[in-house]
């Protein structure tokens, strides 16, 4: 069986450390899903692709783009998923955030993340914690207990190397873990936790739309 992961990344220059510690990140959980048994089918949303799409949904009455559409369908139907953004202000990125307030309010709904960040010093390391955590714990996300953030001098080696080094593999083995968690399992005896989440939606299906004529007859006369 193969598991979903998708892969959010929201460097903006071409290359960037931020989607290097992606895919370092994506390269870890790969190996420790393969190594419960299971494959993995792997999709990158760079965000940075859509920022012209983001900003004319957040700016045009809020339709998305076929694009966008199809990034929320990805994000919703995940088995997994890994988001990382450089630190922008002490905090996620404006595209991050965009494309995060761009998801239905039910797409992450028990979702395992791993949450990463990518910045010039050692001192924003803490954003994870007082941004990026609370974030997707309002839309109901799993978040893993360990954070990756990467300072410009761990992509280095050394020391500071070998610590991003444990902390990726440290969040890949928790995200591989809920991953392919025993979906068969009696709940409450090692069933798959995420099984009893609400159910996830991806928001691109709407419903009837009623004129907006027909709604002022009711306030005819």
């Amino acid at each position: 069986m193969s598991r979903r992961l998708v892969v959010i990344t929201a460097g903006l220059s071409q290359p960037s450390s931020t989607r290097l510690l992606a895919d370092q990140l994506t390269d870890s959980v790969r190996a420790r899903v393969g190594a419960r048994g299971e494959g993995v089918e792997v999709t990158v949303i760079e965000l940075r692709e859509l920022a012209v799409d983001l900003a004319t949904m957040m700016t045009s009455g809020g339709m998305p783009s076929e694009r966008i559409r199809a990034a929320r369908e990805l994000v919703s139907s995940a088995d997994g998923i890994i988001a990382v953004t450089p630190v922008f202000a002490g905090s996620y990125s404006g595209i991050f955030k965009m494309f995060v307030d761009s998801l239905d309010t039910d797409s992450l709904n028990g979702m395992p993340i791993v949450i990463a960040a990518t910045a010039g010093t050692p001192r924003h390391s803490m954003m994870l914690d007082y941004a990026m955590r609370p974030l997707f714990g309002h839309l109901r996300a799993v978040v893993v207990p360990t954070g990756v953030f990467a300072a410009t001098e761990d992509f280095g080696g050394g020391e500071g190397g070998d610590a991003l080094t444990q902390r990726i593999g440290r969040a890949a083995d928790e995200l591989a873990a809920l991953m392919v968690v025993d979906h068969a399992g009696v709940a409450g005896f090692g069933a798959d936790p995420v099984a009893t989440r609400r159910q996830r939606t991806s928001g691109n299906t709407i419903g009837a739309v009623t004129p907006f004529a027909d709604l002022l007859k009711g306030h005819a006369g």
